[in-house]
């Protein structure tokens, strides 16, 4: 793994590599994703069976594009019951996280009897896509549909693509039916969002589309946003970790590669005042990558967007690692607390030796739909938050409104809007 020294020119040369990840750069797919999403809109049910066909190679029809009970339960018959508990005990630490933030509508009155207030409601009916094929994690399922369920959402609808044979990721369906999904759909791809964002025959309207995927269905979110909210168009998966010499060069390897593997565009970066650990990590990411499976997959991870950077002073590392704003940032120094104040933008911080990135994928709580692309400076993971609606509640009594009226009447006749004053006016001629 290469390992650079860090500066301003090498810290500049990063972040523009990084920041060509985006799937904001991928124009060329538009066109593409816009004539499924119009083909959709415009020809529903049909459009989805003749893409399910083309791309998953099953014929999907009316009958099977959504999954039965008896479907549910096959699946939690191929799976290890080992497993299924697990995935129990995470799902019950995402929702324990999850509703401490939960908010509650809220009401002031005042002394003259007007009345301020804010009103929290979930949203009706929200979307899941879930990837199909090798990319089909049961984790995401729980990180996306918890939130909802405890934010409230009743319905909550599912997409993911068949196989061949027209069946659903065991794994994703057992999770779907722990979390709570309503319905599960058997379609992928754009064609999913846009089936999601306005609806076909089968497949319902929802408010809110959430869920990882490839570049095509990252920009039928993009198009479809405004139609419907999303959580944010994701990209790559990316990991920083910030070590001194007191990290174990094993453990920082490890970590490092455990992003690496997902895909040739992830990447996997270490910050670090000690070139002896960074010699030391270097060596153990080599030793590694000839034992794990995804090998091919890490290698060119590496090559593309994998660095040890080594850096004068923990001051450098920590600026680096703003600039960087990483979805995942591990900090493993000899007072990992110490550092922590001090980092502004990241999507989820790992703290010491025994709080490896994989703790927050799969069990710990903390959601992990987090922000990516540098996104982390004004972006947040996904939460409850994502599921709620806020409404302003407004009331006056005449005698707190005409304490303020005029003030009223004289900033809307600033700003040129009459009518505004006068709406206020009228209900004081007489005085």
């Amino acid at each position: 793994m290469r390992i650079v020294e860090l500066n301003d020119k090498t810290k500049g040369e990063l972040l523009e590599k990084l920041l060509k990840r985006s799937p904001s750069n991928y124009g060329e797919y538009e066109n593409i994703v816009n004539d499924i999403i119009a083909n959709v809109r415009e020809n529903g049910d049909k459009a989805l069976f003749e893409y399910t066909s083309k791309f998953d190679h099953f014929d999907l029809s009316a009958d099977t594009i959504k999954v039965t009970r008896q479907e549910i339960d096959e699946a939690y018959k191929a799976l290890d019951a080992d497993f299924i508990e697990v995935i129990k005990k995470s799902a019950e630490n995402i929702r324990v996280f999850h509703e401490k933030q939960k908010r509650n509508t809220w009401i002031d009155t005042n002394e003259d009897g007007s009345i301020l207030g804010q009103r929290i409601i979930p949203i009706e009916i929200s979307g899941v896509y879930v990837p199909g094929g090798k990319a089909a994690y049961p984790s995401s399922v729980l990180m996306n549909v918890i939130p909802a369920k405890v934010a409230g959402v009743e319905r909550i609808i599912m997409c993911t693509p068949p196989s061949k044979d027209g069946k659903v990721n065991p794994g994703t369906l057992v999770a779907a039916d722990i979390a709570g999904v309503t319905e599960v759909y058997k379609v992928g791809g754009a064609q999913a969002v846009a089936a999601m964002a306005f609806g076909t025959e089968s497949v319902p309207k929802v408010d809110k589309i959430t869920g990882p995927g490839n570049i095509f269905v990252a920009l039928a979110k993009k198009a479809c946003f405004g139609y419907v909210s999303i959580d944010s168009i994701a990209g790559p998966s990316e990991i920083l970790v910030i070590a001194d010499e007191t990290a174990n060069p094993r453990y920082v390897a490890a970590d490092l590669l455990s992003q690496a593997e997902h895909d040739e565009m992830a990447s996997a970066i270490l910050v670090t005042t000690s070139k002896e650990l960074a010699d030391n990590v270097s060596k153990e990411i080599d030793g590694f990558v000839k034992e794990l499976e995804r090998a091919e997959i890490i290698t060119k991870s590496l090559d593309n967007y994998g660095y040890i950077f080594v850096a004068e002073n923990m001051s450098d590392v920590i600026d680096a690692a703003n600039a960087i704003a990483s979805e995942h940032l591990e900090i493993i120094t000899k007072n990992p607390f110490e550092v922590m104040p001090k980092i502004k933008h990241a999507g989820a911080i790992f703290l010491g030796a025994y709080s490896s990135e994989p703790l927050g994928d799969y069990f710990a709580g903390p959601n992990h739909i987090l922000p990516t692309n540098q996104t982390a400076r004004f972006f947040s993971p996904l939460s409850v938050d994502d599921f709620v609606k806020k409404t302003s509640i407004i009331a006056y009594s005449e005698e707190g409104l005409k304490k303020v009226h005029e003030d009223i009447e004289l900033f809307a006749k600033n700003e040129g809007l009459t009518a505004h004053a006068n709406s206020i006016a009228v209900r004081f001629e007489e005085d």
